[in-house]
């Protein structure tokens, strides 16, 4: 499932409970994770690349295409 932008992703998120975590990618990924923790505390666990910088709140992932980091995500919520 794909959001264009924070306020996108919440809605989403409202509607749709089983959502295992969020990666996020893009410009602005600080501001997205800030008002997604802001307004859903209850959010699953965010991700983003560590080109975005350390985020409070956000799990670093490495430096990798997004396909690639989607994949470690998805690793990540095997049992």
């Amino acid at each position: 499932m794909a959001a264009s932008g924070a306020e996108d992703a919440l809605e989403k998120l409202a509607r749709n409970r089983r959502i295992d975590a969020v990666l996020l990618l893009g410009e602005g990924v600080a501001a997205a994770a800030a008002e997604i923790r802001e307004e859903d505390p209850g959010a699953p666990p965010l991700y983003a690349s560590a080109r975005a910088g350390d985020i409070p709140g956000v799990r670093p992932l490495p430096d990798a295409p997004a396909d690639a980091l989607a994949e470690a995500v998805a690793r990540l919520l095997e049992p």
